[in-house]
């Protein structure tokens, strides 16, 4: 929203100048969770560091039927010179587990600027903590358990699986006969699935589909298809072939002569022979020996041609006629064919079924090719799953049962399909150092004003126990010391609070003149690594899918009273007669 401030230079307001402090906040956590991810602060850094009108904008501003009535010194004097030299913001740290009404970002500005760059700030914020926070959602949903054996640090006590000498399972019993309830003490020895966006075919155009793959992975995927994002973000990148190129080989007279390059070790552990060697012959001997005559010849001459071109990365999509009966079968003999040529096939993609059921058939049988062929490499081949799989569809799996390794998630992704907007406003709570309330009948969009200082307050156990709202100029919680945290609106809901630690969320980001302050301008892996910090240290009944627990977020005793005293003032008195 532009608010003009067309009379400038009229010296009985100057209302454009006023001294204004915003806050930049949400209401209410996406899709019916407990937390929510803050992402996009490294975007607003660099639009407020080249905050500028060029000549053509304001040649097109002095032309709009809205503006054209304006003076041109709002022009030529007032907007030819606007910049953010005068902004100062204060943000929570990018990746930050946030929660309802503790802002994300706090604007200190002069009020026609604080103003002009509300509508920038709410669509560099609102889209990428949704999708980051969808993300990391679908993570945990995947994974069955709430961190990353790599994230960095150590999860708290309480979440540490139970030791035991030996987990029963070892590669010579097909991991078919542990279908595993979510959560359930065996889930640690599986292997955790790791999650890959394929989004950018569904995404709201090309700019909504780079934004969601830089923040997918914030929030925990590993990968992305859009090599595009992976090139101008050094994110890896992942994919596979299309049905289409399965659908284009109709005989296996189309790979004849095809040759692929033996990398085999020699028995002295050096370079074994390297000449080039015809590869179908050795797929039809295994076919034969498998008995397996009937599968679909088109698509198995697709997978030899993949496998000519990608021996090293050789990774199919076997739905593409019959999943067990064709599909999976010709990988397998064009697997053993790759590797004895000294190749490590990488696994399969499921696109389509019954995928608890299909993931688990493909692991058996992968399985009893390692017992039967004395190839390790099939215990460790991955079955990729994809086919508009949402968070509700992954918590489903885990309660099957499944055998997946990896799942390729598009559309629930990034079109956050079950909330597409995360809510975000952009408020005034002081101006001239006068705090502001905005009122209203909806008691979640009552204002708590004035500048605040927020606060983290951690219990004994590790875990954050509440955010705490405090005047700005009040003192800070101090550790171990008792502290009266009261819901913004309920006196009745209070608690004592005796902080183990103190963390205090927001710090210096823009500094005016001086621009954006040293020091905050993480990394896409630093980040990624701090939100999986941020996962790997909160209740796990917050991360909870179905009836999560509820985070407090609380103001002081002092707040309170100034709240509730200045809410009674700004309320007209109504007159009954």
């Amino acid at each position: 929203m532009a608010e003009p401030f067309p009379k400038p230079t009229n010296n009985l307001t100057n209302q454009h100048k006023r001294p204004a402090h915003f806050e930049l906040f949400f209401r209410k956590n996406p899709f019916g969770g407990s937390y929510t991810l803050f992402a996009g602060l490294d975007e607003v850094l660099k639009f407020l560091s080249n905050f500028r009108f060029s000549e053509s904008d304001i040649e097109y501003l002095r032309n709009t039927p809205q503006l054209n009535h304006c003076e041109d010194a709002f022009f030529d004097g007032y907007l030819a010179n606007l910049d953010c030299s005068e902004v100062i913001v204060h943000a929570m740290k990018e990746g930050s587990m946030a929660f309802p009404r503790v802002p994300l970002i706090t604007v200190t500005a002069p009020l026609g600027i604080g103003n002009l760059i509300e509508t920038t700030l709410l669509t560099l914020i609102n889209y990428p903590s949704l999708v980051c926070t969808n993300a990391s959602r679908m993570v945990v949903a995947a994974r069955g358990q709430f961190w990353e054996e790599t994230a960095g640090s150590s999860p708290p006590r309480a979440m540490l699986p139970p030791r035991t000498e030996s987990t029963g399972v070892s590669h010579k019993t097909p991991r078919k006969s542990i279908q595993l309830t979510e959560g359930g003490p065996s889930d640690f020895t599986r292997r955790k699935p790791k999650c890959v966006e394929f989004g950018l075919r569904r995404a709201q155009g090309p700019d909504g589909g780079f934004s969601a793959s830089k923040y997918s992975h914030i929030g925990g995927f590993h990968a992305t298809s859009n090599v595009l994002a992976g090139k101008i973000l050094n994110m890896p990148i992942a994919g596979t072939h299309a049905h289409s190129f399965v659908q284009s080989y109709t005989s296996l007279a189309l790979v004849e002569g095809g040759k692929v390059k033996r990398v085999k070790k020699g028995e002295d552990g050096g370079d074994g022979d390297e000449e080039m060697v015809e590869i179908l012959p050795i797929v039809m001997k295994y076919r034969e020996e498998m008995g397996w005559q009937e599968t679909n010849e088109g698509e198995l001459a697709a997978f030899v041609g993949y496998a000519i071109s990608f021996p090293n990365v050789f990774l199919c999509l076997i739905d593409t006629y019959d999943t067990l009966h064709s599909g999976l079968r010709n990988f397998i003999l064009v697997s053993l064919a790759l590797n004895d040529l000294g190749y490590t096939p990488r696994g399969v993609r499921l696109d389509s079924g019954d995928l608890s059921y299909l993931s688990l058939e493909c692991e058996y049988v992968f399985h009893e090719m390692a017992d039967k062929f004395g190839r390790p490499f099939f215990y460790e081949l991955d079955i990729v799953a994809s086919n508009d799989i949402n968070e509700n569809i992954l918590h489903s799996l885990n309660k099957q049962g499944h055998g997946i390794t990896m799942f390729g998630i598009g559309t629930n992704l990034v079109t956050c399909q079950s909330q597409p907007a995360l809510g975000c406003v952009y408020k005034l709570v002081e101006i001239d150092g006068e705090p502001r309330i905005k009122l209203s009948n909806d008691m979640e969009k009552i204002l708590i004003p004035g500048k605040k200082v927020a606060y983290r307050l951690f219990g004994e156990a590790g875990w954050p126990l509440l955010d705490l709202l405090v005047g700005s100029n009040e003192d800070q919680p101090a550790v171990g010391q008792k502290t009266i945290c009261l819901h913004p609106f309920m006196e009745q809901k209070r608690v004592a609070v005796f902080p183990k630690r103190v963390a205090k969320l927001h710090s210096l980001v823009f500094d005016g003149k001086n621009g954006v302050v040293s020091g905050h301008q993480s990394t896409l892996s630093e980040t990624r690594l701090f939100v999986n910090d941020q996962i790997n240290h909160t209740r796990p009944d917050l991360l909870r899918y179905v009836n999560p627990g509820e985070y407090k977020v609380s103001v002081s005793e002092k707040t309170f009273r100034f709240l509730h005293q200045l809410w009674q003032t700004e309320t007209p008195v109504r007159e009954l007669r």
